[in-house]
């Protein structure tokens, strides 16, 4: 059997790896020439890690990602501080898997070299997928470049503007939420000494909420700020900002946070953009993953982790309908469709946790804080999440398959 994959981002990686182990052939192919280093970290939570253990990479894995110590909440222009949640060997210890957070490019170098030792040429770059044609036997994927390519299943792994996806089943309906994001790196000798470099931090506010942590060891600091702005519509992580624009959306808040503003040496900005969940992620011998189907809000930290659960499941799947591509989607289909909505629209509903006019006020950010932010509440909100396991979905019956 020989998979083709549209997309060599962490999800198409993912699934490439999973299949590879399986002893099924698969070939990637990326629109991107060359495959560079991304400005950004990624939080891959204990369901994360589940998988990339069972892919093998568990040495590696720590090498590169940073074991943080926990998470707290800081209120904008106090800087209060509320501790939420332990992670570090208290989480290893409850879910049997770490809490770490990478670099965007460490975590997916790791992915692509475990790749490539399982077959040299199995990623393409170059290869924009732009369209398929399937019939009952084979599905080619069309190249920009006018070539196609055949093989017995193709995965859409092309990320929130997916062309697969849009062949599937249309144009979608992409709604603005009204907010944008700011992202970047912050050099550790940039950082003032109050600031958190072992934990994640989430700084509260009114119209706005930051979050942030560590990455390479402590070297660098991830920052994302979320802002409720309507004059910013672009969906691309590679729109560059400036420093005085992204510190005039954060004017009145604590000076830990005018600093690490001006610690950034470029911000990026990209529009927070909702859509709304698939019925259908497959046709016949094509299927969906990642952000092709269901793009989140970086509100509970889950994008990068649902599309490695997602590539785990889909190999399981794959491997064991072996010839019959059509109802190994299904399957892959069904275990997937409810976990992941449930998130997306968790995520969603997170806005008015973390940006909420009652954090203007001392006495009612502290009830806020109280009615959503404790130890119990956090606790709660992610347990679900980091107990499931991706390398036992395919094994269960679909109605369980959510908590596993």
């Amino acid at each position: 059997m020989h998979v083709l994959i549209s997309g060599a981002g962490i999800g198409g990686l993912a699934a490439a790896l999973a299949l590879l182990r399986r002893g099924i052939d698969v070939t990637v192919f990326e629109q991107a020439a060359a495959l560079r280093e991304v400005g950004a970290g990624v939080q891959i939570s204990p369901n994360g890690t589940r998988v990339l253990e069972a892919l093998g990479l568990g040495s590696r894995m720590r090498e590169l990602g940073t074991a943080t110590s926990g998470k707290e909440v800081r209120l904008w222009n106090t800087g209060q501080t509320w501790r939420t949640m332990d992670l570090g060997a208290a989480t290893t210890a409850q879910y049997g898997a770490p809490y770490l957070t990478f670099h965007r490019a460490d975590l997916h170098s790791m992915l692509l070299d475990a790749v490539t030792q399982q077959k040299p040429d199995a990623v393409r770059l170059g290869a924009k997928g732009v369209g398929f044609t399937q019939n009952g036997a084979t599905v080619s994927l069309r190249l920009a470049s006018g070539e196609e390519v055949s093989g017995d299943a193709l995965v859409g792994a092309d990320g929130v503007h997916s062309t697969i996806r849009q062949q599937l089943f249309g144009s979608d309906r992409p709604v603005f939420t009204g907010c944008m994001a700011w992202r970047g790196l912050i050099p550790e000798d940039a950082l003032p000494e109050t600031i958190n470099r072992t934990g994640g931090v989430s700084w509260l506010g009114p119209t706005a909420h930051i979050l942030t942590y560590p990455v390479r060891q402590g070297k660098l600091l991830n920052f994302i700020g979320m802002v409720d702005r309507d004059d910013w519509r672009v969906e691309s992580w590679s729109a560059a900002g400036s420093v005085d624009e992204c510190a005039a959306d954060f004017v009145g808040w604590h000076d830990d946070v005018q600093r690490m503003v001006r610690g950034i040496g470029i911000p990026f900005k990209w529009a927070l953009i909702v859509r709304e969940a698939l019925p259908r992620w497959s046709i016949g011998r094509v299927t969906l993953l990642g952000d092709a189907c269901h793009s989140t809000l970086p509100f509970l930290g889950q994008g990068a982790n649902m599309s490695i659960e997602d590539g785990y499941v889909l190999a399981d799947c794959v491997a064991e309908a072996r010839d019959d591509s059509a109802a190994a989607f299904a399957r892959y289909e069904d275990l997937r469709k409810e976990r992941t909505k449930k998130i997306v629209d968790m995520a969603a509903a997170q806005t008015g946790k973390v940006h909420n006019p009652a954090l203007a006020v001392p006495k009612q950010a502290e009830e806020h804080i109280a009615a959503h932010w404790t130890r119990q509440h956090v606790g709660d909100r992610y347990d679900w999440i980091y107990r499931y396991d991706a390398t036992a979905a395919a094994r269960a019956p679909v109605e369980s398959s959510l908590a596993l």
